[in-house]
């Protein structure tokens, strides 16, 4: 018999076993150093997690100071995770921050990627609405009902119990109280909550303003006749100087916004009827402010009541209604030839709607 030399190389079957065996022992001793994925094995192998992407989406709210096991038994009564004890540890295991909210998320998917979802800021639901400055409260009213789909009835109905807001004693309505910002409300809100956040929002304008709670209404009013008859931003100032004049001397504000308030009339243009009628918003028939705010008065409005331009006019009169300018003006004569500028523009713009 003839005797083969002894071959130190391997065979290439040997080489793949070998190979194979030192990856799975690898592998193995990789996994198991990793015990959150050694859970999160034994969690799907025993049916404690769900698998896939989901089923049906939900709305799920956390609360301001919810606890980790108050969101995790949340997520389980909700079917969103399947096991309480599972999605507990998941979460301590993660030290997440969770912020009150409403959160869209799918119902049946892992406890991990329920925690995803939960810390993720674009995943909150909110009922975003835009109110701009001056608009009145029955504008504001549809604006919310459109954003958060609460009828204008709820919202009215609200409105009515005043003293549930904590106004200043002389507020005739929640008129002016409604601050304009952009908000972003959580969806189970109510309409008072709503309406008690915006609220709040003005009163936080004042505070910060430094307007002394015995002041708010007050300056909430001259904001808001300031806030309807300003045309441009420079000017806010210069209208509030030129109320402030005629209220030092006891001369009436004669704004044309604050009568057409109190007629609901729909533009700033009076007629000598609505001049005439007789109601707390006519200043043409009664001297000093009007009884309340009469639209919404922005942060610049506010800022014009209590810092008003340096100056001696007691007139002033919008020329040109398409660029807004207007002219400022000391005395009745200087005042009347504005007056003719403002007729002469008006013939030769048909139709225009003040």
């Amino acid at each position: 018999m003839i005797e083969r030399p002894w071959n130190p190389k391997p065979s290439k079957r040997g080489v793949i076993i070998a190979l194979c065996l030192v990856l799975v022992i690898a592998a193995g001793v990789g996994y198991l150093g990793n015990k959150e994925a050694v859970r999160n094995f034994l969690d799907q192998y025993n049916g404690n997690e769900y698998s896939g992407s989901g089923s049906q989406t939900i709305d799920f709210h956390v609360y301001k100071g919810d606890t980790g096991v108050e969101i995790a038994k949340a997520l389980v009564a909700q079917d969103v995770t399947k096991d309480y004890e599972t999605t507990l540890r998941h979460i301590f295991s993660a030290n997440p921050t969770f912020f009150p909210g409403t959160y869209r998320m799918p119902t049946q998917i892992s406890s991990d990627k329920a925690i995803q979802i939960l810390v993720d800021p674009t995943q909150v639901v909110v009922n975003r609405v835009l109110v701009q400055e001056g608009l009145r409260l029955s504008v504001t009213f549809k604006k919310l009902s459109n954003a958060t789909g609460i009828s204008v009835s709820n919202f009215e109905s609200a409105a009515k119990n005043i003293s549930s807001f904590d106004l200043p004693k002389e507020a005739p309505s929640l008129e002016g109280y409604l601050f304009p910002a952009t908000y972003d409300f959580q969806p189970d809100l109510t309409a008072k909550q709503i309406l008690s956040l915006m609220v709040e929002r003005t009163k936080e304008q004042l505070r910060n303003d430094g307007v002394a709670q015995k002041d708010w209404h007050k300056t909430l009013t001259l904001a808001s006749v300031i806030q309807m008859e300003a045309r441009l931003p420079q000017d806010f100032y210069k209208v509030s100087r030129t109320f402030k004049n005629r209220l030092a001397i006891g001369m009436h504000l004669q704004s044309d916004a604050t009568v057409s308030y109190g007629v609901q009339g729909s533009t700033v243009s009076t007629s000598s009827a609505d001049r005439a009628n007789n109601n707390g918003y006519n200043t043409y028939l009664y001297a000093g402010l009007p009884v309340g705010p009469i639209a919404g008065s922005g942060a610049q409005a506010i800022d014009a009541a209590l810092h008003p331009a340096e100056g001696k006019w007691l007139y002033f009169c919008t020329i040109n209604l398409k660029t807004g300018e207007t002219v400022f003006s000391e005395t009745y004569a200087d005042h009347q030839k504005a007056v003719a500028l403002w007729r002469e523009w008006m013939k030769q713009n048909p139709g225009w709607n003040d």
